[in-house]
Parts: structure tokens; sequence; C-alpha cells
């Protein structure tokens, strides 16, 4: 059983380095998907460290109505949760939640 109590949350800083044309599951719902790249520094047992990360996001629903919007290059913060692609997928994803333009 899941512990309901447990965090999975995630903010990110990131530029829309990639983005598929919005789709509809047979459901009917709004899918976007769309590559985020992160650059910055953070600090690592008391040392300045350059970072780079690029994470694939999918956003839902009327988040994914709106995140349609963005362009390539365009500066977001987003909030979401982690999860595998899929049931058979081992991939990881930035489920998108909220977001705002940076």
């Amino acid at each position: 059983m899941a512990d309901t109590q447990a965090r999975n949350q995630v903010s990110l800083s990131a530029k829309v380095s990639a983005r598929e044309v919005l789709r509809h599951t047979p459901a009917g719902i709004p899918v976007v998907t769309l590559t985020l790249t992160h650059q910055s520094t953070q600090v690592e047992a008391n040392v300045p460290r350059q970072v780079q990360a690029s994470i694939e996001a999918l956003a839902l629903g009327p988040v994914a109505l709106r995140m349609d919007r963005l362009q390539v290059a365009q500066g977001v913060r987003v909030t979401g949760f982690l999860a595998n692609r899929s049931r058979r997928s081992s991939r990881v994803v930035l489920h998108v939640n909220e977001f705002e333009i940076e």
C-alpha cells in the first residue's frame, strides 16, 4: 500500500528545449510533452558546482492547453511530481501541475 504521507514534489526553473504538438488521449484529454533544460550553480559539500539537466515533462488537461502556447527557449518555472512514463517503463517524467513563465 502506498504511503499517502510520502512527498513527491518538484519545483524547477528551466527553458523549454523541445516540445511536441498538443495531442489528446483516447478519452479526449489534452496532453503536451516538452523537454525542459535547467542550468544553475548549486552548492554541494560546500563547493559550488555547475549543474545542467534535461528532463521530459508532461502536462494534461487545462495545464496542457496553457503550456501548448510555450515556445522553444522560453523560460518557465514548473511544479509537479515525478513518475515513470508508463507501467512498463522505468523512464522518469516530470508531470507538471502548475507553471509560470519566467
